[in-house]
């Protein structure tokens, strides 16, 4: 190897370096048993960002139409409290939210069934926290979904 690719390898992360020595990573969900493409498959990125800012839109439209004592603070205090309730509710019961409906997503359980009531619990605590939901695996899914062992995927 000359110096060219280990700068290059070093500068792309460890991902690019083990594809250039031959490793396959397959598609996102592949580890998990899920098709690449099409219904099932793991939601992209840019859906599922589109579903949590329109979920915490509506939180804070909510807090601050009925919740609002005109600090900022307490509003956003309040939407979060709001987000934690409706993502509780919504996917123990229906497996999505408001915008994972309107954006096409659903939350399973990596097996495939529904989650349960006490891990749809801590998954959406660990998203309230949203340190866990920004740090992803190799698969697209956060912190708060492995932890839950959920997935996200497409309707």
């Amino acid at each position: 190897m000359d110096k060219r690719q280990a700068v290059g390898s070093w500068l792309s992360g460890p991902r690019a370096a083990a594809e250039d020595m031959g490793v396959d990573f397959g598609h996102r969900g592949k580890r998990l048993g899920l098709p690449e493409e099409g219904p099932g498959a793991i939601a992209p990125t840019g859906r599922r960002l589109g579903a949590i800012f329109v979920d915490w839109g509506l939180c804070f439209l909510i807090a601050n139409a009925f919740f609002s004592s005109g600090a900022p603070q307490t509003t956003a205090n309040i939407a979060v409290g709001i987000l934690f309730v409706v993502n509780a509710l919504a996917v123990g019961t229906l497996g999505f939210t408001p915008g994972k409906r309107l954006f096409k997503l659903r939350v399973v359980s990596v097996d495939g069934g529904r989650l349960g009531f006490g891990r749809v619990l801590l998954r959406t605590a660990l998203l309230c926290l949203a340190l866990p939901a920004l740090i992803w695996d190799r698969d697209g899914r956060g912190l708060h979904d492995r932890f839950a062992k959920a997935v996200q995927v497409r309707l």
